[in-house]
């Protein structure tokens, strides 16, 4: 039987494919260095007979080769995802977010892969006033973040051109979910204020709160990504993944205050330079080519991921 190889996979995405592949009955190497991946993200699962972990890192190129061998699917989750660690420490990402992508193309073609599925991002679009953002539009990188994801990108289409190892980019939107840290500096900003809320404390909001996103619930990701592994017609793709809506950071702190009972406000700080104004993705293109659809809303999911760390807390 086929194996599948999760990159990043002990981290907050990776580890939901890792849980989802193996509950379909998959084989599955799970690539991890856990410098940003977690051990607690994959208790759960960690003792599972189909899963192998394999402690590296995607700068590993040889070893990647060897691991790769045999492989059908590789979900290419491993990354440092942070548009402000970027900004702080532009060279230490690049060398994970574009020379670790290349090794992982790399290692794909050698090894004889099927297809890759990378892990693209919708910061790449910038601060375009134009809503939704459809794959039509020019890259506008705003950050070495957005700037390194889009190379890995372009390595990805490049790679198919010219040696025919099938790959698909898929333009994440802002996704959440339970196993997202809120402790990190770099923290996404769903779990930080689910997590300061329900300590009773005011979530912190860099700018005024009506800048919006595509909030995406995990389980919507996991679903695209496992469609886009085996769509005939997707190879060499780009395509958006979010829900085709935005909400403002002040209405997540209103929707957290309805499900938790509260009365809590925000504490307003200045805008962070790198972050866009308004992202909203066109999700066209995906329910074309991969039939992707999401099958969890906003409210549903902040909920889903309240009670998650409501449990994890206590």
């Amino acid at each position: 039987m086929p194996v599948q190889v999760v990159t990043g996979g002990a981290g907050f995405i990776g580890s939901h494919i890792v849980e989802r592949l193996l509950r379909d009955g998959e084989d599955v190497i799970l690539v991890d260095d856990f410098s940003t991946g977690h051990e607690e993200n994959i208790a759960d699962f960690q003792s599972h007979p189909r899963l192998r972990v394999e402690r590296i890192s995607i700068l590993q190129g040889e070893m990647l080769g060897e691991i790769l061998r045999g492989a059908q699917f590789v979900f290419h989750q491993a990354a440092i995802p942070s548009v402000q660690k970027s900004v702080q420490h532009p060279v230490e990402t690049n060398q994970v977010n574009i020379t670790g992508t290349l090794n992982v193309l790399m290692a794909a073609r050698q090894a004889g892969v099927k297809r890759v599925v990378y892990a693209a991002s919708s910061s790449v679009y910038g601060d375009t006033e134009v809503l939704p953002k459809s794959e039509e539009f020019v890259p506008q990188p705003l950050s070495p973040y957005a700037l390194q994801k889009y190379v890995g990108e372009v390595y990805s289409q490049m790679f198919f051109r010219l040696f025919g190892i099938e790959t698909i980019a898929l333009r994440y939107f802002n996704i959440f979910g339970p196993r997202q840290d809120p402790t990190s500096e770099y923290s996404a900003v769903i779990p930080r204020f689910v997590t300061a809320m329900l300590k009773g404390d005011a979530p912190v909001i860099y700018g005024d709160g009506e800048q919006s996103r595509d909030f995406t619930y995990i389980d919507n990701v996991v679903e695209a990504n496992l469609k886009a592994a085996r769509a005939p017609q997707a190879a060499g793709q780009v395509m958006n993944i979010g829900v085709g809506d935005r909400i403002s950071l002040n209405q997540i702190v209103k929707t957290l205050n309805e499900l938790l009972g509260t009365r809590i406000g925000a504490r307003y700080d200045l805008a962070r330079p790198g972050d866009v104004r308004h992202s909203q993705a066109s999700i066209e293109r995906a329910k074309h080519l991969i039939g992707y659809k999401p099958l969890v809303d906003f409210k549903a999911g902040l909920k889903r991921t309240v009670e998650w760390y409501s449990r994890r807390l206590n």
